[in-house]
């Protein structure tokens, strides 16, 4: 059974950071795309970050030089680096594995504000 536990998320001021975690069990991300995903209120879900098994990560330009995907494969952990944080970077934040498959986690708050 797979299952990708987020943590992470909270309330930042704009201009600060945060760093997402995804940790699977069940599964290795060497082996998978794997993607952060975001959904804000009233707005359809949207890939913020993704990153191939051989490590190739591509940005939407509304993240790029900010946020940045990366893993960790002694813990099977995945992350999201969010720097120079904005408050239209509030959302729900979702990581994503496959394909092979898809998993989702179960999203965690992040909330940009003074």
């Amino acid at each position: 059974q797979v299952e990708l536990v987020e943590s992470g998320g909270g309330l930042v001021q704009p201009g600060g950071s945060l760093r997402l975690s995804c940790a699977a069990s069940g599964i290795m991300f060497r082996f998978h795309i794997m993607d952060w995903y975001r959904q804000a209120p009233g707005k359809q879900r949207e890939l913020v970050a993704t990153r191939s098994a051989g490590g190739i990560a591509d940005y939407p330009d509304s993240v790029k030089g900010r946020f940045t995907i990366f893993r960790d494969n002694v813990k099977n952990t995945m992350y999201l680096q969010m720097n120079s944080l904005k408050p239209e970077d509030t959302a729900v934040y979702y990581c994503h594995v496959g394909p092979p498959g898809d998993y989702w986690g179960q999203g965690t708050q992040v909330t940009v504000s003074s």
